[in-house]
């Protein structure tokens, strides 16, 4: 690269967002291996579910929500990197139901390749986020590695008998998406130099919203189970909640939001090779309608960097959990489908 030459910051990655996450399957085996520790009474949720985050009960009506979260460039421009990093680690806080109080930084740079102006700008984007949040990166820890890393350890706090978790989904209850899908299928057009300026600025502008409604979700008691659909893709994350709860989840398709230009790309065969390695490990819990296209499968395997929150509720209460995300800006939020009993697996129409 010559000195003149633009910084590309994918350039420097193997993969990128949430896409670079380790496997469902690879992941359950690390932690399959990992010792048996003794689970104190405050530990509120821990790995049990593969929840979002972690809780810890403080006293009567605190409880903190811990979280940490970090990946390499999906962008090429620093600012909008660290934009994107910031927005994706806040939103396990939000999505226990948490309000964030606090923001530690996790940088890795290869200090030989990138100018310390292009590490300062993506800390200024990461900087810019929490402040949009109303909080503040109150340290970190740094270190020169080969590929850019940037993230947060992101902390909050809900009062204990409002955490939103994973696994307390109910047969019946509807649910609630609030981020179109497509994410990894973007930035695998970017990579390929195959995306269009308003797909990048859709790109930009979902994956750099607050996922700011938990807090509110956390209120209403017909809210029974929330998560956010990242790295694992909206299949990947549903099926989280449908093994935790023991439910059976039936979606219709064609109700799902996505960003029209990655409903495109993927017709036309761009995905990341993460959406295959999460359908390696989840696929046969899905059950696929005969004759439905190689896209749907790769579009539910997608990795959401930064995705939207979803959310299991009463059936009355699916018009105000929407009120919700619609006043927050998130206007393609729609109910996508319903839970029932029977099976853990997702049924597809």
């Amino acid at each position: 690269m010559s000195a003149n030459a633009p910084i590309r910051l994918t350039e420097f990655s193997h993969g990128g967002g949430c896409g670079c996450k380790i496997s469902p399957g690879v992941l359950a085996q690390m932690l399959a291996c990992a010792p048996q520790m003794a689970i104190p009474a405050q530990l509120l949720v821990g790995t049990e579910t593969s929840d979002d985050a972690a809780v810890y009960q403080l006293n009567a009506d605190q409880a903190l929500v811990a979280t940490t979260d970090f990946f390499t460039p999906i962008v090429d421009d620093p600012e909008h990197f660290g934009r994107i990093a910031a927005t994706n680690a806040l939103s396990d806080v939000y999505a226990m139901g948490g309000r964030p109080i606090l923001a530690l930084a996790l940088v890795g740079m290869p200090l030989d390749k990138l100018p310390l102006d292009v590490i300062g700008r993506i800390l200024a984007g990461g900087a810019a986020v929490c402040g949009e949040a109303g909080i503040v990166i109150a340290g970190g820890h740094s270190i020169d590695v080969l590929e850019p890393i940037y993230g947060l350890v992101a902390l909050g706090v809900v009062h204990p008998q409002k955490v939103k978790r994973n696994c307390a989904a109910r047969a019946g209850d509807r649910l609630v998406l609030g981020k179109p899908l497509g994410i990894g299928i973007l930035s695998a057009g970017l990579k390929k130099g195959l995306l269009s300026a308003g797909g990048y600025a859709e790109m930009l502008r979902w994956t750099t919203a607050l996922n700011t409604p938990g807090i509110a979700l956390a209120e209403l008691e017909a809210v029974h189970a929330m998560t956010d659909v990242t790295g694992f893709g909206f299949a990947g994350h549903l099926l989280e909640i449908c093994r935790g709860s023991g439910l059976c989840a039936r979606v219709d398709f064609s109700a799902l939001p996505l960003i029209d230009e990655a409903a495109g790309l993927v017709q036309r065969g761009i995905a990341t090779g993460a959406s295959g390695r999460n359908w390696a490990a989840y696929g046969g819990a899905v059950d696929m309608p005969a004759g439905a296209p190689d896209w749907h499968r790769k579009m539910l395997a997608d990795p959401q960097t930064s995705g939207g929150l979803l959310v299991a509720c009463a059936p009355e209460a699916s018009a105000q959990v929407l009120q919700i995300m619609h006043r927050a800006g998130m206007e393609r939020a729609a109910v996508v489908g319903e839970l029932a009993d029977g099976p853990a697996g997702l049924v597809l129409a």
